[in-house]
């Protein structure tokens, strides 16, 4: 079975998480974020921020661990997987820091291809700092930009996610996923 690999992307806060805990209320397979776990480790090691203090080495195990989700949702059984964040979101996080990254980094990114690619634009209502996200509203803002150009930039159509109620947000994504003819 070719599992259909779908990633919810946009900046920080604009409700990723949440979407993909009530796609996996409905049954969906979900694929979590991993940065917030990559920060965590960090922080246990006495690193407050391992992204403002070594992006390269965040990033690159950020890199790996977003390739191993890709290669995991490759063996589900499911007819999809929902993948919060994807491979790309790292080339364009290191671009928005200004961060030069190896060559390896865009072979990744050429070779892991997903199906769909919905992007959670900025809504400031529900933006919140917290303990992993640092950055404010504007630099989200910012970010989510970033994210847009990287996806395009390797030949991703985005499907922007209206702002709204979580459950009418997935409503969304399913309609869409249901009318598309690769589906």
């Amino acid at each position: 079975m070719n599992t259909k690999k779908i990633v919810i992307t946009g900046g920080p806060g604009t409700g990723k998480s949440s979407v993909l805990q009530e796609l996996s209320l409905r049954g969906d397979t979900c694929f979590p974020e991993i940065s917030r776990q990559v920060t965590l480790e960090a922080q246990k090691q006495g690193i407050a921020q391992l992204f403002l203090t070594d992006p390269l080495l965040f990033s690159k195990k950020l890199l790996e661990s977003r390739r191993q989700q890709y290669a995991g949702a490759e063996k589900e059984k499911a007819g999809r997987v929902f993948i919060d964040r994807g491979v790309h979101d790292v080339l364009a996080y290191m671009d928005y820091a200004g961060t030069s990254y190896p060559p390896d980094f865009t072979e990744i990114c050429k070779h892991c291809r997903y199906d769909v690619i919905f992007v959670l634009p900025p809504w400031e209502d529900i933006y919140v700092s917290d303990n992993e996200r640092y950055e404010n509203f504007q630099q989200a803002e910012v970010i989510h930009h970033f994210i847009k150009s990287t996806y395009i930039a390797y030949g991703y159509e985005l499907v922007e996610v209206p702002i709204g109620p979580v459950s009418a947000r997935v409503d969304f994504m399913l309609k869409y996923l249901e009318t598309e003819k690769q589906w």
